[in-house]
Formats: structure tokens, sequence, C-alpha cells
């Protein structure tokens, strides 16, 4: 975490500049405005075939201006911070969003400060040699696990996002964020001819020393060549509806994808969610308890402030099946008159902000992963998914499952290929009837996208068993 004075300096800034690029954002009207300074530093590696591929570094540094008036948003950029380029973009936003009213500028007031990622050296700034050691480490131990892996690719991404915001409104809040990750993929081969792929990775908002100490380049690597190993001998997913084990940790992208985007604000202000209307009203079964939190520390969705400069929260989504509340920005909870949960995000100066999501989860339960499978008369185990699509306005999902096992009597059988899961997002959280007590986040890969922005999410589940979802197989 930086003192303001730093990041004041960065950007050249001084009072007067922030009041009178502020004014040329209020200068037609508008409610509220904004400036979003942004100071990003990135470095990737990439291996294949045993060989560095690439490797690179990336600077940029831009700002954002925001005017609200009413429902309309104007939004102006410029990679260029000359002053003059600054109050141009401020008058182009105005113009946008050009409104009735006119807002004074309050006297700013800095927001108190946590840090919920302290890092002495970021790993952006690490020796670029470390980060190519760990990514050949990767290599090496993912073609060791089996003769079978003929493939493997690994990366390497890290990054340093500073930002600055401040609001017509006297607020300013700014946060030096970290981000790192390594991803590999293998495919195997066997004998006759066929072949499968496995994939791992993960980190956080984490230093260097988080891949050598905590997750290592071979723990992942061994995960990955241990799905595709597995994924040779797979046999055909039946088709029909059926009971359905999630694991823990990945699997939670379900709940993500399928209930998660429906809890957004901009969708339930606009009537286009599945969820619209519903707050204080069952949309789960008693047993589901998810919620969206911005402050677990290190984690890859976690966040001191959001993009608008608020503090992220724990907001409770959903509790005991009953709906509690939408995740919200600035924007959505003055147009809906609901309180704002921190989680207004974007990608980048270039992007407007809207609400997002942080590290969304389903909290343990009651029942023993061991019992939950026991349960199970005949139906499907599914491990780890792959891709999904989802169609916010009804909830209804389509998800591949990359590593899923056949449950018969009680016990974990074969493992499934082809194997996808079709329902409804609102319908499938009415029919869980288990919840495990082993609740595990995902390791810390999620990139969540809507409306073209990407940004970096958590997810998260315990053992859960839902007892009917259809599933799309291509066994006879």
């Amino acid at each position: 975490m930086h003192n303001s004075s730093f990041f004041f300096q960065r950007y050249g800034l001084t009072q007067n500049d922030l009041e009178r690029y502020l004014g040329a954002a209020l200068s037609a009207g508008g409610d509220y405005a904004d400036l979003y300074f942004e100071y990003h530093t990135t470095t990737s590696v990439s291996v294949d075939e045993s060989i560095v591929k690439s490797a690179s570094r990336g600077i940029s540094a831009g700002c954002g201006v925001r005017v609200i008036s009413g429902e309309r948003t104007g939004y102006a950029y410029t990679d260029d911070l000359a002053p003059e380029k600054i109050e141009r973009a401020a008058r182009t936003a105005a113009l946008i969003a050009s409104g009735p009213a006119k807002t004074p500028i309050v006297d700013l007031k800095e927001k108190q400060n946590r840090d919920l990622y302290p890092l002495a050296l970021p790993s952006v700034d690490a020796d670029v040699r470390e980060k190519v050691e760990l990514a050949m480490r990767a290599d090496r131990a993912a073609r060791a696990h089996d003769p079978r892996i003929r493939e493997v690719r690994v990366g390497y991404a890290d990054e340093l996002r500073q930002i600055l915001v401040i609001g017509s409104d006297g607020s300013f809040a700014e946060d030096s964020q970290p981000l790192a990750r390594i991803s590999v993929m293998c495919i195997g081969k066997n004998e006759g001819g066929q072949s499968s792929r496995g994939s791992a990775g993960g980190g956080g908002r984490v230093s260097l020393d988080f891949f050598k100490t905590e997750k290592t380049p071979e723990h992942f690597a061994e995960e990955a060549a241990r799905q595709a190993i597995i994924q040779l001998d797979a046999r055909d997913a039946p088709a029909g509806e059926m009971e359905v084990v999630l694991g823990p940790g990945w699997p939670g992208i379900l709940l993500h994808e399928a209930i998660g985007h429906g809890l957004e604000a901009d969708f339930n202000r606009k009537g286009t969610s599945a969820f619209t209307g519903l707050v204080g009203k069952r949309v789960a079964s008693d047993k589901c308890t998810v919620v969206d939190n911005g402050t677990v520390p290190s984690r890859r969705g976690s966040l001191n402030v959001d993009d608008e400069g608020n503090r992220t929260n724990e907001t409770v989504l959903i509790e005991k099946g009953i709906l509690k509340a939408y995740l919200s920005d600035k924007l959505s909870s003055r147009l809906m008159g609901i309180p704002n949960t921190g989680n207004g995000r974007r990608e980048s100066y270039e992007h407007i902000p809207m609400p997002r999501m942080t590290n969304t989860y389903m909290l343990a339960g009651q029942d023993s992963p061991e019992d939950v499978i026991k349960s199970v008369k005949r139906g499907v185990f599914a491990a780890n998914f792959g891709g999904g699509q989802v169609d916010i306005t009804n909830g209804k999902f389509v998800f591949s499952a990359s590593e899923a096992y056949m449950i018969e009597d009680g016990k974990i059988g074969a493992p499934l290929k082809n194997c996808t899961l079709i329902g409804n997002g609102p319908d499938v959280l009415t029919r869980v009837s288990m919840v495990g007590n082993d609740l595990q986040l995902d390791e810390g890969v999620g990139t969540c996208g809507k409306d073209g922005q990407s940004v970096p999410v958590g997810v998260g589940i315990p053992t859960i068993k839902v007892d009917r979802i259809t599933v799309g197989g291509t066994a006879r």
C-alpha cells in the first residue's frame, strides 16, 4: 500500500488539477463525476515443447472520466496524462451525460486504508529468470508424471495495478493490487492413439515466494498431468436426469455462472435477471447460503477497494435459501435505493465500472463428503469443470465436466468423458439436498467476462448433492 503522495506524484497531480478536471466533467450538469487513474505493469512467460517461447513485460497508464446524470452515464478516457488531454476527456464525458443537475465539488477525504495483500516485493518486480525457472520446473514435473504425457504448455503471468479514484463527492482512495498465476496444460496419448487433456493452475495476490513454499509449480503440473492420464481411460458418460454430486472448490464456477451473474444489480434493475424482484423470497433449499466476499486475504478476487474507491465487503446473497441482496455499484445502488456493496469493477481505465462478483462461494454444511457420495444410488460425481454457457434471463446453463466419475451404489467408479450438465440455476439450487462440511475455494485461476470486460474472481463450494440434473452424455 502506498501513501497518497506517491500516487499524486506519479500522475503529476495537484489539488487544483483535480478540481479543474472534476469541474470540467460537471460543466454540462450531472449528479456525480469521478476520475480513475491507473498505472499497470505486467510480465508473462510461456513455455512450450520445453522451450521458453515468449517472455514479455508491459506498462500502461491512463485516466478514465465518468459523469453520472440520472440513468445516463458519460465515459471518456485517455492514455495521455497531459493535463489538456485529461480535461478534454472530462468535457467529452460531460457532453455525453449532460443533464440539468449541477453538483458542487466537495473537499477530498481519503478512505481509510486496509491491506488484504501485504507484500514486501510484488512478483512483477522479481527477477524474470526466477519466473522462467518456475515455468520450466512445471514443464519437467508434468513430463515426469507419466510417459504418456506428450505435450505440456506452461504459462506464468503477473501484474501490479496501481489505482487512484477521486470522486466529486469528496471521496478518494488508492490501492496497489498485485496478482500472479501459473497455468499448466497437458495432453496425454496412449498406444491406441487416443488423446486427452488436463489443466491446472493457481496463484492470487501473492509474491513469487508463494510458488516456492505454498503451491509449487510441481503441485500444479502433477494435477494437470493426473487429469490428462485419468481421461485416457474414461468411458462415455450416460445421458438423462440423475443425481449429481459437485466436488469442492473449482466446481463453484457453476454457482458463479448460473446464479452469481443473475444477482448482479444492473441485470435486476433492468428486469432481465431470473432473480428480479425476488429479494426476501425463497430461491434455494434451506441448506444453501451463498456469499460474495471481496475481503479474503490474498485471494485472486479480493480487493482493498473496488474500482469506484469503495471498500469491498462480505455480502450475504442467499441465506438458508432466502434471497437477501444483490451485488451493487454506485450507479445501481442510487437508482435502486439499495446499499452499495462495493462491487463496482472494471477491466481497466478504458472501461466503465459495473457490478461484478469478487470471491463467490457457498458456505459449508453439516454433511461429510463420504456420506454425500454414499447416498447416491446411481449418478455422476463432477470433480472439475471446463467451460460453460449461461442465459442470465432464465438461468439456463450448459457446463462441461472436465473430470467426472460414475457413482454406483454409493461408490465412485469409472471416469467419464463427454459429460455435460444441463439445467437452470435457480431450479438447481432448490434441489440441493446435502451440503458437505469441506468448503474449498478454487486455486486462483478464475477470470470472469461480462459485457466485453474481464476481471479476476474466485469461486468455491463444499461437496454438494443435487437431487436431479440433466446429464448430457454420449453412452448408448
